[in-house]
Parts: structure tokens; C-alpha cells; sequence
């Protein structure tokens, strides 16, 4: 049922010591920071606790850190940054994961981005036909139609070549507005007839990686904070952690009757409700 309390900052203070906190929709969006958002989160370090930025993009933590700092935030306001992209790092890298070093690679991201292909020494190649994997880690979908993403990948997808998608995201935010996530290009993949690994939030393995890494074991002292119920918030109700739903982000302007009909639909119900990351 959805029934999530008010709250603010201050108050979830009192109740945990570690946050799990989405990058885009809470801390950011597209363009920069959220009014407010830069100062909380050195706040939240002030206070003794620890914050950790929790994000589904194909690109490293290292790269999303460093990317952070350089639109205001300070170093020390977080301890970490853990992305779905670190997470299929460590799954694909393992031995017995079924990616040969040889392999070539298909990458559909934004920016021409081949990070985790790169990082896993596979051979990009620009053209699905004739690749063995496929990697989506982005999306461009403000410029290239769905469409056209249909036309790019079904070689690969009658072809059976497996697909990883390393940021599930349905939708993300660009100049103010709502287009499809890599998530979205993803499904369109499985439309075609190929099968996708999904790595990254609502999926357990980006929480249990986000926990090792951190050495956190009081996960009732865990609460994550996100701007989607479909994604941060599921993934906390399946992770047995704590949830938080901001105002900002993809369901901007939503009202409580919307969002409840997002949450039955998606069997996902946030904690508490918080107006915007902020003091």
C-alpha cells in the first residue's frame, strides 16, 4: 500500500547512518546540481554519516566521481561512488562468465562511450552485425528514434548475440524533459527476439555489490534515496533496505494519486517522501 511519510533530511538522520543516494533525479540532472543539493550533502558528512552515491550508468564510479566534483560537489561529502557500470565489470570479468577476451563488442551508450568494453579489453566493433556481445550502456534517444535503434541492433538480436544492459533506466532526463533510457532500448532488444542480462538498480546484484564494497552489515541502519519508484525504489523493497522517494526528477510534479498508481503498478512503495535533496 502507499502510505510513505513526510519527511526531511534532518529527521532520516535520526534513523540511519548510511545512504544510498541516486545521481540523477536527486543530486543532479542533466545540466548541474539541484539548488540545494551540494550543501546537503557535505551536511550529511558533517553529521558522522556516510554517503554513498548509487547510480545506474554504464560509465566506472571513478569517471562519475570525478564528473561530480567538477560540478561542485566536494570530495569528502561522499565515500563513494558504486554504478551498475563497476558492477558488470566485476560479473563479466570474473573467469567462467562466458565473454571471451576476444570477443567483439557492440556498444550502444551516448558520447560514443565504450567504457566497460574497453575496461574488459574486448574489440569494439561499430556495427552489430558480426559482433558477439552486445553492451547498452546509454542512450541517445533525444536524436536517434527508437526506430532507428530497432534497424541497428536486429542483426544481433535474430543472431541470438547476448546482450548485457548496464543501465536499466526506462527513461532519463535531457533539457527539462522525459526520453528513453538505455532500459528502453534494452526491451526493444528482447522485442527483437535477444536475450538481456539487466545489471544495475531494481536488480539485487548493484545492492549486495554497494554493500560488500562499503562493508556494511546493519542494512536496518541502510535507507536509499531515489527519483524512481520503478528502479530506486523497487530495488530497496527487493534489497530489504530502507526507501526514499524525492520530488525532483523523472516524476517531477507528480501528484500523490500518480505516484500511488506507479506504485501499485510496479509493487514498489517508498518509506517516505521527500520534497527535494535538500536542507
Amino acid at each position: 500500500m502507499f502510505n510513505p511519510t513526510k519527511t526531511d533530511l534532518a529527521a532520516l538522520t535520526r534513523t540511519y547512518d548510511v545512504f544510498l543516494i541516486d545521481q540523477f533525479g536527486v543530486l543532479r540532472d542533466d545540466i548541474g546540481p539541484y539548488e540545494g543539493a551540494v550543501k546537503a550533502l557535505s551536511w550529511l558528512a558533517s553529521q558522522g554519516k556516510r554517503a554513498i552515491v548509487l547510480s545506474n550508468s554504464g560509465r566506472s564510479g571513478d569517471y562519475n566521481s570525478e564528473r561530480l566534483v567538477r560540478l561542485g560537489f566536494a570530495a569528502e561529502s561522499f565515500e563513494r561512488f558504486v554504478t551498475s557500470g563497476d558492477v558488470a565489470f566485476d560479473l563479466l570479468s570474473k573467469e567462467g562468465s562466458g565473454v571471451a577476451k576476444s570477443a567483439r563488442c557492440f556498444t550502444v551508450s551516448s558520447g560514443g562511450d565504450t567504457d566497460l568494453a574497453d575496461r574488459l579489453g574486448l574489440a569494439s566493433t561499430g556495427a552489430a552485425r558480426g559482433a558477439d556481445i552486445v553492451i547498452i550502456s546509454g542512450s541517445e534517444a533525444e536524436r536517434i528514434s527508437m526506430d532507428e535503434y530497432r534497424k541497428m541492433l536486429l542483426p544481433a538480436a535474430v543472431n541470438g548475440i547476448p546482450c548485457f544492459c548496464t543501465n536499466p533506466d526506462i527513461h532519463k532526463l535531457h533539457e527539462g524533459r522525459i526520453a528513453p533510457g538505455a532500459g528502453s532500448i534494452a526491451k526493444l532488444y528482447e522485442e527483437l527476439g535477444g536475450s538481456v542480462r539487466w545489471v544495475g538498480k531494481p536488480f539485487p546484484e548493484i545492492y549486495e555489490y554497494a554493500l560488500k564494497v562499503a562493508a556494511i552489515d546493519e542494512q536496518n541502519r541502510v535507507v536509499c534515496i531515489g527519483d524512481s519508484i520503478e528502479h530506486d525504489i523497487l530495488g530497496a523493497n527487493i534489497a530489504g533496505l530502507g526507501s526514499v522517494l524525492v520530488g525532483t526528477g523523472i516524476l517531477a510534479g507528480q501528484s500523490e494519486d500518480e505516484l500511488a498508481r506507479i506504485a501499485e503498478r510496479s509493487s514498489a512503495y517508498p518509506d517516505f517522501l521527500l520534497a527535494r535533496f535538500s536542507l
